[in-house]
């Protein structure tokens, strides 16, 4: 009997302290997971009682899950439209917290060099119709590269997700084909190439496969080490993605007070990054747990000072600072 009233004793020790922890959870974009996972472990190092569970499971599912009430805040990086909106049954605002960029990260056998890609040749790998590597479409913008007879292997995103927003809304720009038999969005119909789950998932079979190609954003192409391109832009300029290429993509956005859903794919520009977009929080407005609406205001004010410092060591830009200001009064709205 005393034994086991000493492991009760023991077993309530441990217990006691998670009494008065607050744990809020989210789920969504791959994109941001890198800075994500950054903020919400700092931020609780700050504040040892709060716990900030993230799933990294895309876009799609995080919109998904804030529809059905399994999680506190959802994450994604297409902004929702008014019509997906409408389908939320809580309000809520969307927050972009950083920008960044998708890439054409490939794997070709022999090839070091890094490669030029023009809209037309992206557009044309990805309708399945730039079947080669040395198609005169990829071996013109890069002359005295020795591009192979290897068959492209498109690889794109098995799961809904933002960054296939991101891409799908690019190409719908530069190829009226694209957008006519394919569209944007978080999942497409694809007309060729093979599936992977997550960036994660995508930049893994892109190593593995000779010959692949697939859209990922910058940080897990430079984590993994897998070549990328740079791309044409709208300027006619082959710009590589970089934090200052980032930056420059968002300089010609406008933002309406309150409702910061722009799109810059695409953006003029001589020195913008073609694919480059906002990523986005998606915060309930009320909350039915007024401690967790506290903390959830206290992290996103947070998280627009101090963890904007953060975000370059991790090759995201910086939220320009006229957005960072309407967002600090949108958040004093959340209850």
């Amino acid at each position: 009997m005393i034994r086991r009233i000493a492991v009760l004793l023991v077993c309530l020790a441990f217990a006691l302290p998670l009494l008065g922890q607050a744990q809020l959870t989210g789920a969504g974009a791959t994109f941001p997971y890198p800075i994500y996972s950054k903020w919400f472990s700092e931020y609780s190092k700050l504040h040892p009682d709060v716990q900030i569970n993230y799933q990294s499971i895309g876009s799609g599912g995080g919109i998904n899950q804030l529809k059905a009430g399994t999680v506190d805040f959802g994450a994604s990086d297409m902004p929702l439209k008014d019509d997906l909106v409408k389908q939320i049954p809580v309000s809520f605002v969307q927050l972009p917290t950083v920008l960044g960029s998708v890439v054409p990260s490939y794997n070709i056998s022999g090839v070091t060099a890094e490669l030029k890609f023009t809209p037309l040749a992206l557009a044309g790998i990805y309708l399945g119709k730039i079947s080669k590597w040395n198609d005169p479409a990829i071996a013109k913008a890069n002359p005295g590269v020795k591009l192979p007879d290897t068959g492209i292997v498109v690889i794109h995103r098995s799961d809904g997700s933002g960054t296939t927003f991101v891409w799908t809304d690019y190409l719908s720009k530069v190829s009226p084909e694209w957008k006519s038999s394919v569209g944007s969005n978080t999942s497409v119909s694809w007309p060729v190439g093979l599936g992977g789950k997550g960036n994660e998932g995508v930049t893994g079979m892109v190593r593995q496969t000779d010959g692949a190609i697939g859209y990922v954003e910058l940080i897990y192409a430079l984590q993994n080490k897998v070549p990328f391109g740079v791309v044409q832009n709208a300027a006619g300029n082959f710009v590589k993605a970089s934090l200052e290429s980032t930056t420059s993509a968002a300089a010609a956005a406008k933002f309406t007070p309150g409702d910061f859903r722009v799109s810059i794919t695409n953006a003029p520009g001589k020195e913008a990054y073609p694919i480059a977009s906002f990523t986005y929080l998606l915060i309930p407005t009320h909350w039915k747990d007024a401690g967790k609406g506290k903390i959830i205001v206290d992290f996103l004010h947070w998280m627009l000072k101090d963890g904007q410092q953060m975000v370059e060591n991790l090759n995201y830009a910086k939220l320009p600072q006229n957005l960072v200001e309407m967002e600090q009064a949108t958040i004093q709205k959340i209850q």
